[in-house]
């Protein structure tokens, strides 16, 4: 079945798609008093997180749109040291896009809500004309102990820094949908909920945590060395990238340092404490590639210290640079 103008309309149209499709993956007792609003336990301390998701292709290697609407907006909690407990999902559907492809969306967004450990508690559908795109906006909600302080103003001087995997994977399993350029490479859309709660409970000094998402890592690090302060070094030799991205990039001219990721965080701790949380990481689901790949120094920006010996500064993305990815 394909959407018309009649299933944004709020009658028949609508209810029936809300029962077949949404009330079918999202149900769940409090989604399912259909109230106009939701109420749910609280907390002392809340965070809170809104996004909205526009890629293309809707499905790719790895994943869909809706597996991607999860695990950002979780992820985003997750680095203010939140435990993520509730998502609101609300879809702009253009007519034209195929029912069948909206229910593989939201059936993907049950199970990694599951995965992810949130609730999914209200939700909204409208539809526009178009030729068939589908957009989600998201809202999340997450607990937060009164002590936890995870901010990118806390690095320190000796400091290091920590990523949870492979850059780019994302980015280029984007592009090479969009391309039709076949390869193995698959997106890394992943909730990494587990990782950043057994490094707390493991009592890991951690002073800052960012997803590594648009914009890639350099733009991630010069954003937290400028909030700090400080110099961000990094060794060109510990960055870890898989052999087949690092060959696409190659070939298409992209930088790694600016290619975006949707499950993984850089993570910046003690130097003393950086091997044991690289172990908790690695023993996690999606952190088998974890790695320390630089220190906080004194001065400013982000440099790299290259495989030829030299120094490379690492900017921030500017402008488009590459082909939006979301």
């Amino acid at each position: 079945m394909k959407i018309t103008l009649a299933h944004g309309s709020g009658g028949k149209s609508t209810s029936e798609l809300i029962d077949k499709v949404f009330a079918k993956y999202f149900s769940n007792p409090i989604l399912n008093m259909m109230e106009d609003s939701a109420v749910v336990d609280g907390y002392p301390k809340i965070a809170v997180t809104t996004d909205s998701f526009v890629v293309t292709p809707l499905v790719f290697k790895g994943g869909n749109i809706g597996r991607l609407c999860v695990c950002g907006t979780v992820n985003d909690l997750l680095m203010r040291g939140a435990v993520p407990k509730y998502i609101t999902t609300a879809f702009i559907i253009e007519e034209g896009a195929d029912t069948d492809i909206l229910e593989l969306i939201a059936k993907s967004i049950s199970q990694t809500a599951e995965e992810a450990g949130v609730t999914v508690i209200c939700g909204d559908t409208k539809v526009i004309e178009g030729s068939g795109g589908i957009y989600i906006n998201t809202t999340g909600v997450g607990f937060v102990k009164e002590s936890t302080d995870i901010v990118s103003t806390n690095l320190r001087n000796g400091d290091a820094v920590v990523v949870s995997g492979n850059l780019g994977d994302h980015h280029a399993a984007i592009l090479s949908a969009r391309m039709n350029i076949e390869n193995n490479i698959k997106s890394d859309n992943a909730p990494l909920g587990k990782m950043v709660s057994k490094m707390l409970k493991a009592g890991i000094e951690i002073h800052c945590m960012r997803d590594v998402t648009r914009g890639g890592l350099g733009t991630v690090l010069n954003e937290l060395a400028a909030a700090s302060k400080v110099n961000i070094e990094l060794d060109e030799e510990k960055i870890p990238v898989d052999e087949e991205v690092k060959a696409f990039s190659k070939i298409l001219g992209l930088d790694i340092f600016h290619m975006g990721n949707e499950g993984k965080l850089v993570a910046v701790m003690p130097m003393e404490q950086a091997e044991t949380a690289v172990k908790i990481i690695k023993k996690c689901r999606y952190g088998e590639n974890a790695a320390i790949i630089g220190k906080v120094k004194s001065g400013s920006g982000v440099t790299l210290l290259t495989k030829i010996g030299g120094k490379r500064t690492i900017n921030v993305l500017f402008g488009e640079g590459l082909p939006r990815i979301c």
